[in-house]
């Protein structure tokens, strides 16, 4: 006597979690893309190539652009289409405020409740920045930039914390990179990573929630710093129209 399928295994609910995975897999290609600048902010993205691209259908890559809105990567304009998101520098001027407070709270959190595992997988990671930065290597050192902080916020152990602090980084993803490409960037910022993890290891929690705070704080200066640079770029390089002689 047959036996009706399980409910979790029929084809439909299979056919579900495969779509579902499929549209996961696209979305995390797409972020990493744009996270990487191989898709420049403001670009238009053509739903139909970037299915050809990856090799899927349209409807993968549509669910796609639906959660990237809402992670704040893309914008969705009615009749237009999508396009990845510009951060202005007020908008950016915000997030870094934002962002600098969370990293106060993680910091302080994590200095008081860090294991020994913990602390050791930090350690590695520190070295491994350390060794980009002896190389010069700067995209090698910028994902293991963004993995140390996220490491710091994941292990203070505060899930809301991380998922808000996720879309931030996102969001300023090309701003720091830029930022860390400036003249001897990446050794300070090595030197400054390797004091807030000895102040962790201390457990000086208000000592470490100041060095993050103020490690956020700089980077929104140098922020500032570019955009100021890349105006006056702008200028210098606009041709002057000669005035006409009066007569």
């Amino acid at each position: 006597m047959s036996q009706e399928p399980s409910p979790s295994v029929r084809p439909a609910n299979i056919a579900i979690l495969q779509s579902h995975s499929l549209t996961m897999l696209v979305q995390h290609e797409l972020e990493r893309m744009i996270l990487s600048g191989e898709i420049a902010g403001g670009e238009k993205l053509n739903e139909t190539n970037i299915a050809t691209q990856l090799g899927v259908s349209r409807g993968p890559i549509r669910e796609s652009f639906r959660a990237l809105e809402e992670t704040g990567l893309v914008r969705i304009e009615k009749n237009r289409g999508v396009f990845v998101r510009e951060i202005s520098v007020e908008e950016g001027d915000d997030i870094y405020e934002l962002r600098a407070t969370f990293d106060r709270l993680a910091g302080t959190k994590l200095a008081a409740t860090i294991t020994p595992v913990q602390l050791a997988n930090l350690r590695s990671l520190l070295q491994r920045m350390t060794d980009a930065t002896e190389k010069k290597e700067l995209d090698t050192y910028h994902p293991l930039n963004l993995r140390f902080h996220d490491m710091l916020v994941e292990y203070a152990g505060n899930p809301k914390l991380l998922q808000m602090y996720r879309r931030l980084v996102d969001e300023l993803s090309l701003f720091r990179r830029q930022s860390l490409a400036q003249g001897d960037r990446l050794p300070r910022s090595t030197l400054e990573h390797k004091r807030i993890l000895d102040a962790i290891e201390s457990g000086d929690a208000e000592a470490t929630g100041r060095m993050l705070h103020e490690h956020a704080l700089a980077s929104q200066a140098r922020m500032h710093t570019i955009r100021t640079a890349g105006a006056t770029a702008l200028i210098e390089k606009k041709p002057v129209r000669p005035r006409k002689a009066r007569r």
